[in-house]
């Protein structure tokens, strides 16, 4: 800038960091389609790219829930702030919600409210980062550690999920991966991005080699108990005897009300490793330097897990087996996409795009584009969850939704298909 011959020399810039981070973002890829939208389409797009079904009436959130969240703001007495951890009769209740499937009773002491499942993720990453740390993380898996990893500096080190075994951690790569430096593993389960539910034996395997390599747990928990198939829910808590587990969770998913912004982070460890090692103290000190849940959230928090019914949680998790059911169904007609394993948790299936049998697609990324501009359709590509060349489908909606969804897939396969 010139003012009467000076120049004016400005002495900020870009953060080339958040620069980095942001970019590997969900959110930034799927506004990337919505981008691509065609406005003269006149048939609704449809969202099948991101797990928030809470639009669909048939996901709608309990009334309890609701009920609660009206108490807590004509109660006034939550318009205050709130203690950095999070406020002790919602710390408790979440305490006795988890406990239902520990051996080990957890106390409030353990338990740390965040502004939802990501603010979690971004403590515990903080937390860990300090020079020369690695952590290991899944492949497919939630971008957002990724962000938060390159933000704190961390070094990221990724193992594969195999397809042909359901998405099983490769451990023989996680003890190759892993060194002296070497801090956490991340484990999300039921998965995100690919559908599927471990068993209690491979969470056994997994907490066993931590303890071996020496590292502790992040447990992602965010779809915990929405699973729908033959495996049940094993919370990696289980194992905390065996190696430190933080537990990472929320109420988004299973009460399908993601942008209340209530979730938490639980430290599983009976041994007391954590607390001797520094990391309850470093929790609590990030926490006191960062924002919290909104105070009236966490008021009903009580509310919300002890009056919620049982019928409340079955009608969603019906929904998603039928939903699930249609989308694996569905899969099976279109050539171009197939399947490795049906899903049988979370909101999510990861599908391999054959790009041999497409015409004119350069990749995963191309294929979502064009996917979007002719067909309103939004799926979400492989690369955007560290897998290139596959896509991530939600089959979180409704029926009808998923079906015209996956009947516009194919016709888009149709119309791409290569000549023989």
């Amino acid at each position: 800038m010139e003012e009467n011959g000076e120049t004016t020399r400005w002495n900020f810039k870009e953060n080339e960091n958040l620069l980095a981070a942001s970019g590997v973002s969900i959110r930034g890829v799927l506004n990337k389609l919505m981008q691509s939208l065609d406005p003269s389409d006149t048939r609704p797009a449809i969202p099948l790219g991101h797990g928030d079904p809470s639009a669909f009436p048939c996901f709608r959130t309990t009334p309890v829930a609701v009920d609660a969240i009206s108490d807590s703001v004509r109660s006034a007495k939550f318009n205050g702030y709130s203690s950095t951890v999070g406020i002790l009769p919602a710390r408790k209740a979440v305490a006795e919600y988890l406990s239902q499937d520990l051996p080990n009773k957890l106390s409030p002491d353990d338990v740390y409210l965040t502004i939802g499942c990501t603010q979690a993720i971004e403590v515990i990453l903080n937390v860990l980062a300090r020079p020369n740390a690695n952590i290991l993380l899944p492949r497919p898996g939630f971008p957002y550690y990724e962000a938060r990893a390159v933000f704190s500096n961390l070094e990221m080190r990724h193992f594969d999920l195999l397809p042909e075994s359901e998405w099983e951690v490769d451990l023989n790569a996680v003890e190759s991966l892993a060194d002296e430096n070497t801090v956490a593993i991340v484990i999300i389960n039921p998965g995100n991005p690919c559908g599927n539910v471990y068993t209690y034996q491979h969470l056994k395997e997994v907490a066993e080699m931590a303890r071996k390599l020496g590292i502790l747990v992040i447990a992602d928990e965010v779809y915990d108990h929405l699973t729908f198939g033959s495996k049940p829910f094993v919370p990696m808590g289980i194992f905390g005897s065996i190696a430190p587990v933080i537990t990472l969770g929320s109420i988004s998913k299973r009460w399908i009300v993601p942008g209340w912004r209530l979730g938490w982070l639980v430290t599983n460890d009976p041994n007391g490793i954590l607390k001797k090692h520094g990391v309850i103290d470093s929790i609590t000190g990030f926490l006191n330097i960062s924002s919290d849940p909104a105070t009236f959230i966490q008021g009903a928090i009580p509310q919300i897990i002890q009056n919620t019914e049982d019928d409340f949680f079955s009608k969603i998790v019906n929904m998603l087996r039928e939903t699930a059911e249609i989308c694996y169904d569905r899969i099976k007609d279109i050539p171009c996409i197939t399947c490795p394993s049906k899903p049988q948790g979370s909101m999510f299936v990861m599908v391999k795009l054959h790009l041999n049998l497409v015409a004119d697609i350069e990749d995963d990324l191309d294929f979502c584009l064009k996917l979007a501009k002719e067909e309103s359709l939004i799926i979400l590509p492989g690369v955007a969850v560290g897998l290139k060349n596959w896509l991530r489908i939600t089959f979180a909606c409704e029926p009808s939704s998923l079906e015209d969804g996956l009947k516009r897939l194919n016709s888009f396969y149709q119309r791409h298909a290569k000549k023989q």
